[in-house]
């Protein structure tokens, strides 16, 4: 059996998704411990993104198999039961045998929250990188549409040793007020490590004012990340959506 985990998590208190030998204190980690107890066998999941340090999630997705069968309700439940209350299972759903959470995805969404109010808000300070300033929303609308398209984000990466292919298409990257936050929503086949908090550091400097949005185009040939922007904090990040061409239902 595969079955397709839909899950959100407030990063704040982890080691990011991927599991650590040095750290119990991971997503992927937490979810795998429980799902052994519940199946009696050792569970290994994959999930879609491996979402860093610090970083949320609303709609990460992974799968797992196992030769055991069980009701999905029933896993739902009890996941949601034994996972610490900051780690939440939305959905459970028995996917066709080929589905792989990664693999499978053709668009990625993540937002990425920014405080622009001079008033700090302490309930919020979780989830949001607040800079409590104004900024140039055009200039950096003018700068967001630079860095669409298919190119090498090399520049953008925060891996320097980074080996396998750098090339992403990002399809589009939306710049909004929303009720005195600036919400920059991210939308792409795959991104590479750290690439939305560099690409976010990048266009926030722009909206400073201490960066052309006409500089876009150089940053991105020059394939160095020292040409980028600063890499934004992981608070403000969330993981929003993984979509896929097909269901992948059994």
């Amino acid at each position: 059996m595969n079955y397709g985990l839909w899950i959100q998590y407030d990063g704040t208190r982890y080691e990011g998704w991927q599991r650590q030998n040095r750290t119990q204190q991971t997503i992927q980690g937490k979810i795998e411990a429980v799902l052994s107890r519940m199946f009696d066998e050792p569970i290994e999941i994959q999930g879609a993104g491996r979402t860093d340090a610090g970083v949320h999630a609303a709609g990460q997705v992974a799968n797992f198999h196992t030769d055991k069968r069980a009701e999905c309700s029933w896993i739902k439940q009890e996941l949601n039961r034994y996972l610490p209350a900051d780690i939440g299972i939305l959905d459970v759903k028995v996917m066709n045998s080929r589905f792989h959470s990664r693999l499978s995805a053709k668009e990625k969404v993540y937002r990425y929250r920014i405080g622009t109010e001079k008033e700090k808000n302490v309930f919020s300070g979780r989830w949001i990188y607040g800079i409590y300033e104004p900024l140039d929303l055009e200039e950096m609308r003018r700068a967001a549409r630079l860095l669409c398209g298919t190119h090498d984000y090399r520049s953008f990466c925060g891996n320097k040793k980074m080996k396998k292919s750098t090339v992403r298409t990002v399809s589009d990257i939306a710049v909004e007020k929303k009720d005195g936050e600036l919400w920059l929503t991210f939308t792409g086949d795959g991104f590479l490590q750290q690439m939305v908090r560099i690409l976010t550091g990048t266009l926030i400097e722009v909206g400073q004012g201490q960066r052309k949005a006409d500089s876009m185009i150089q940053i991105l040939e020059k394939k160095d990340r020292q040409y980028a922007g600063k890499t934004a904090p992981a608070q403000g990040l969330m993981m929003m959506e993984v979509r896929y061409a097909a269901a992948g239902l059994k």
